[in-house]
């Protein structure tokens, strides 16, 4: 590829998980790589403000609430107190260690990094706030997601906070309202449950965690409530705002509407690709709210012009987003032996306690597109090294095809599920059946041998 007639060879906007990814394939390919990124700060969502703070915060109130219970195990742990300030100082500094390094990478001299605000102003070249421009043959587009602002405008009056919000508090509410019931809505309302918040979670949907089979979700609610939480699903939104110094939320469920009051109102809907900045128009590419459209070599309708990431969708996950970046990276490099996504090994996971995980097809998908599937599980409660941790809400399942055996999709709702489905990401990706599944040998007494009771069945049922 010629920089001739441009000033690169390929420019990637944004400096994400996404855009790093490319951008580090690109440059190492030999290719003449720019990196625009007009973030506050360098890093990305994962490390700034997603993946890693949550973690770490979820992770103190996991081991919080282990301490408060250990009369299970027969252990007499005195009163346990805790210093939010130092809770937050250690996600603080755990957070500017993981974006140092980012940066680190970013400004390596690898490739040349602009740090500003940037939009088309043709399919080839892009103008920046300074003023300037630059050009170049291939661009990606990997300008990651935004909160998505609230379905009825009424409801911002409350002055509800983001997760980006949550991240910076200096001091807890003792109340909070949580909007939504998907994955960062379940986690920060177990967060605050368990560092004694008084925690509702408004649902619009018959159960929370709207993708996941409802076999799998039950359990999980059932411990939630078990641990205080309020959960009300079926729910329609219908104001919200602030009343006699307290916020509130007013719905709809069963006919009848409910005013609830609290300190706090956590936004949770969901968020959106993060590129009504760019004048996409301008790049000959369709605007609108949705994500930019790609095929499976990430390619848009413009062919030199590639999207990775939340921006590109279709799942707002980091390791997709890394994977699309590189596959986008490979096939700038390798126009004529392109690579493709492949969404089979689709993995999700929910870092509740406890913690929730699905990969590739779950039953529900199945039935919606007709297909004949076949289905075994296996509870935690009956399993030894759960019995022993006394962790023993949830299952394991195992999806598979009724006449080959091989493994489709795998669910797990329970201790560490989000590192146990990867076995099952494992073996679907190599297209093992439920046979060569069971046959693997697993460790007793651990965790992970659950899978061979509902693997052995399924095998068990086609032979």
């Amino acid at each position: 590829m010629k920089t001739d007639s441009f000033d690169f060879d390929t420019i990637v906007l944004g400096g994400g998980s996404a855009g790093y990814a490319a951008a580090r394939t690109l440059a190492e390919g030999g290719l003449k790589t720019a990196v625009i990124d007009g973030g506050e700060e360098l890093g990305g969502l994962c490390i700034l403000r997603g993946c890693m703070p949550t973690k770490a915060l979820l992770y103190a109130a996991e081991v919080k609430h282990l301490a408060e219970h250990g009369d299970k195990w027969g252990l007499k742990i005195p009163a346990v107190g805790f210093d939010f300030q130092k809770v937050m100082a250690r996600k603080n500094a755990m957070i500017e260690d993981f974006a140092s390094y980012r940066r680190k990478q970013l400004k390596d001299g690898r490739f040349e990094l602009i740090q500003c605000k940037a939009t088309f102003s043709d399919p080839h070249t892009l103008m920046l706030e300074n003023g300037k421009s630059v050009s170049a043959q291939t661009i990606l587009i990997s300008t990651g997601s935004k909160v998505s602002p609230l379905p009825i405008p009424a409801l911002e009056s409350s002055l509800p906070w983001t997760s980006d919000d949550v991240l910076k508090l200096q001091r807890l509410p003792e109340s909070v309202i949580v909007l939504g019931g998907g994955p960062v809505s379940l986690e920060l309302a177990q967060f605050f449950l368990r560092f004694g918040v008084k925690t509702t979670v408004i649902q619009r949907s018959s159960h929370v965690l709207k993708p996941f089979d409802e076999d799998m979700i039950t359990p999980l609610e059932a411990s939630l409530r078990q641990e205080g939480m309020h959960i009300l699903t079926d729910t329609q939104l219908i104001d919200g705002g602030i009343k006699g110094g307290k916020k509130f939320v007013t719905f709809k469920q069963e006919g009848k509407e409910n005013t609830l009051f609290a300190d706090a109102v956590l936004h949770g809907l969901g968020r959106q690709p993060n590129t009504q900045f760019l004048n996409l128009e301008k790049a000959g590419l369709d605007v609108g709210k949705g994500h930019i459209q790609t095929n499976l070599q990430m390619q848009t309708k413009v062919p030199h012009i590639y999207s990775a990431g939340d921006c590109a969708g279709p799942h707002e996950i980091v390791h997709i987003a890394v994977q699309q970046g590189e596959v986008a990276a490979h096939n700038i490099l390798n126009p004529e032996s392109m690579k493709s996504m492949d969404y089979r090994v689709l993995v999700s996971v929910v870092f509740t306690d406890p913690q929730v995980a699905m990969v590739g097809m779950s039953e529900k998908e199945a039935k919606a597109a007709g297909r004949q599937v076949i289905t075994a599980d296996y509870p935690f409660n009956d399993h030894g090294k759960s019995m022993i941790m006394e962790a023993v809400h949830g299952s394991v399942k195992l999806i598979a095809d009724p006449t080959t055996g091989e493994l489709l999709g795998g669910a797990c709702t329970g201790p560490m599920a989000g590192d146990l489905i990867h076995e099952v990401a494992v073996a679907i990706h190599q297209k093992m059946t439920a046979a060569a599944f069971a046959s693997v040998p697993h460790y007793h007494p651990t965790l992970a041998e659950i899978w061979t009771y509902p693997a052995e069945e399924i095998a068990e049922s086609i032979t």
